[in-house]
């Protein structure tokens, strides 16, 4: 029989094709297998863990993580403490860049109680090169007594001190000369800082109206450790709860000077 030109198409089509569609089926996906695969969203940016539980304070812990996730480096936080899924661990703190421990409730003591169980891990993480944020609480806590003894020297009360602009331990504001620039910033007992300058590198960021060191950043064995006596972290809700005046820009670009001081170290 005479086949035509379609026909021998038609017929080559027909034999063939169950052939091909075994082949296609058969047929390893090479593109699936040789390009790579998007790497989840949070680890393109560092980890920071937060501190949250009972050292702490209601709404510092979320100011602080807000904070980070504002700054340029875009953190990815995690909250880690007694009644958080994640606990202080030395295998947690190895996956974090940052450890943030924010203000607090009470007594130095009081706090120092809950965290102390923590500080050989806290001690190491930035002893082998993490970095350290402490905020009001935080910052006494990195002091010596007691404390995280990660200073070049200690921490103590603001209010205490000679010439001290504010006397009162209730919520309010005060002024500050950060990097030269007087600031005004939420207050709430916040620390000041008594530094052996010549113990270890250290970048004072910014001084009280007494002189005194209200923020700085120094480096503790590979690490880094920053800390600030009042709270460049607190939000529009802090002062209006407590009747103060609103700065116009929140102080959070202070908080990004602190945090990328400390991570460009």
């Amino acid at each position: 029989m005479r086949l035509n030109f379609f026909s021998h198409l038609s017929l080559l089509f027909l034999l063939g094709l169950p052939l091909l569609m075994g082949n296609l089926e058969s047929a390893e996906p090479v593109l699936a297998r040789t390009l790579p695969v998007a790497a989840p969203m949070e680890m393109r940016h560092p980890i920071a863990l937060v501190y949250r539980g009972p050292a702490g304070c209601q709404r510092c812990s979320e100011a602080v993580a807000l904070l980070l996730q504002r700054s340029k480096w875009h953190f990815t936080v995690r909250y880690v403490g007694p009644n958080e899924r994640l606990h202080l661990s030395a295998a947690t703190l190895k996956t974090a860049t940052v450890y943030a421990q924010p203000g607090g409730n009470g007594s130095l003591q009081r706090a120092y109680m809950f965290m102390q169980d923590d500080v050989p891990l806290i001690e190491q993480f930035v002893r082998s090169g993490g970095h350290y944020l402490g905020f009001c609480m935080g910052g006494y806590l990195a002091g010596a007594t007691p404390g995280f003894h990660l200073l070049p020297g200690d921490s103590n009360e603001f209010v205490g001190s000679p010439g001290a602009s504010v006397r009162t331990l209730v919520d309010t504001t005060v002024r500050v000369y950060w990097r030269g620039q007087l600031r005004t910033l939420y207050f709430q007992d916040g620390a000041y800082f008594i530094i052996h300058m010549h113990k270890t590198k250290v970048t004072i960021l910014a001084r009280y109206t007494n002189d005194e060191i209200a923020a700085l950043v120094a480096t503790y064995g590979k690490g880094v450790v920053g800390v600030v006596g009042p709270h460049p972290e607190a939000t529009d809700t802090w002062y209006r709860v407590h009747h103060l005046p609103v700065p116009a820009s929140l102080n959070w670009d202070l908080g990004d000077d602190l945090i990328t001081t400390v991570m460009e170290e």
